[in-house]
C-alpha cells in the first residue's frame, strides 16, 4: 500500500468519522447541545476540506494509485452516510433523503465495480451533475449539523433546501449513470 500526503488525508477523513459521531454519543454534561453541533460541524468541514485537498494533491503531484482511487470515494461515502444518519437521528433530515442519497451511493458504487469488471468503467466516470450533487451535499450537511442562525443566515432553511436539491440531483445523476451503463449491461447479458 503506497503512503503519501493525499492518502494520509483520506485516512484522516476516515478517522474523523467516528469522532464526528462520538460528539453526539459521548456524554459530556458540561457541553451544551449547541457545542456538540458546532464541534460536529467543524469536524465535518475539516473532513470535507480533506475530500477536496487529497484529490487535488494526488492529481497535482501525480501521486495517484489504485489504492488511493479505491479509498478516496469510500471515505467520501462513509463520511456523508454517517452525517446523514446523524441528521436523521437529530430529526433534521427526513429519512427519505438519507435513503435516496445512501442508496444511490451504494448502487453507483456497485455499478462502477461491475463496469470495471467488464472493462467499461470509463462509461460511468464522474459527471458534472455528480460533482454539483456532491457540492450541494457538502454545503447542506454542515448547515444542518450547526442548525442555528449565523449572521442572519437561516441555516435550517438553506440546509434543508440544499438537501432537497441534493436528493433531486442524486436521482438525476443515478439515472444518468444507469443510462450510460445500459448499453454495456445489456451487451453483457
Amino acid at each position: 500500500m503506497p503512503f503519501n500526503l493525499p492518502i494520509f488525508l483520506t485516512w484522516l477523513r476516515i478517522v474523523l468519522i467516528p469522532l464526528m459521531v462520538a460528539v453526539y454519543y459521548v456524554p459530556l454534561p458540561w457541553v451544551q447541545p449547541a457545542g456538540r453541533d458546532l464541534a460536529a460541524t467543524i469536524i465535518f468541514v475539516i473532513a470535507a476540506a480533506t475530500d477536496w485537498l487529497d484529490g487535488y494533491l494526488a492529481r497535482r503531484w501525480n501521486e495517484t494509485s489504485a489504492f488511493g482511487a479505491f479509498l478516496y470515494p469510500v471515505a467520501d461515502k462513509l463520511m456523508v452516510a454517517a452525517a446523514l444518519i446523524i441528521l436523521v437521528w437529530l430529526d433534521r433530515v427526513d429519512a427519505i433523503f438519507a435513503i435516496i442519497i445512501i442508496g444511490r451511493e451504494i448502487t453507483i458504487s456497485a455499478l462502477r465495480e461491475w463496469m470495471a469488471e467488464i472493462g467499461a468503467r470509463k462509461s460511468v466516470a464522474v459527471s458534472m451533475i455528480g460533482k454539483i450533487k456532491t457540492m450541494a451535499q457538502m454545503v447542506s450537511i454542515p448547515l444542518l449539523l450547526y442548525h442555528a442562525p449565523v449572521a442572519g443566515l437561516d441555516t435550517r432553511f438553506w440546509g434543508t433546501w440544499l438537501m432537497v436539491v441534493a436528493a433531486i440531483l442524486t436521482l438525476w445523476s443515478m439515472a444518468y449513470y444507469l443510462r450510460m451503463a445500459w448499453p454495456h449491461l445489456s451487451e453483457s447479458r
